[in-house]
């Protein structure tokens, strides 16, 4: 179980960027391909408001949404889900476990499973695509 992490809103606001507390507390959605980073290498991305490593460099691929996508997190207890009705779509929204930041969305239509299991052992594809504002994430390279 992932120990929370709850702040005042005052607190988050001190901690993120304007950008960041828009999309990260408030729900927003940064604008499509206006992501910083394209490719950097290995490591992991972990979530901007708490540290919590949530995406692997070898999860990422192009979806062509303008968003960064991933077929599956670090561990599937670093993220949680729920039923996202706005703007009259049903979505499944995705949240930092730690501290349930808005992160982005999943949907069904990545790359599909290379095994008939869910998920392979060497992390590949599941046919999910998690797709995450980039502002919502810092990348720590693996050395």
């Amino acid at each position: 179980m992932i120990e929370k992490i709850i702040k005042t809103e005052d607190e988050w606001k001190k901690i993120l960027t304007p950008e960041q507390y828009e999309v990260m507390r408030k729900r927003g959605t940064e604008a499509a391909f206006s992501c910083q980073w394209k490719r950097l290498g290995k490591g992991v991305y972990h979530c901007a408001a708490c540290d919590l490593p949530l995406f692997r460099s070898q999860e990422k691929f192009e979806s062509g949404t303008g968003w960064p996508s991933y077929f599956g997190p670090v561990v599937p207890e670093n993220i949680s889900e729920q039923k996202d009705l706005s703007f009259g779509m049903e979505r499944t929204e995705v949240l930092c476990a730690r501290c349930d930041s808005h992160l982005g969305h999943v949907f069904n239509d990545g790359p599909p499973p290379a095994r008939i299991a869910t998920r392979s052992v060497a992390g590949g594809p599941t046919g999910k695509r998690y797709c995450i504002n980039s502002v919502a994430l810092k990348f720590k390279s693996e050395k």
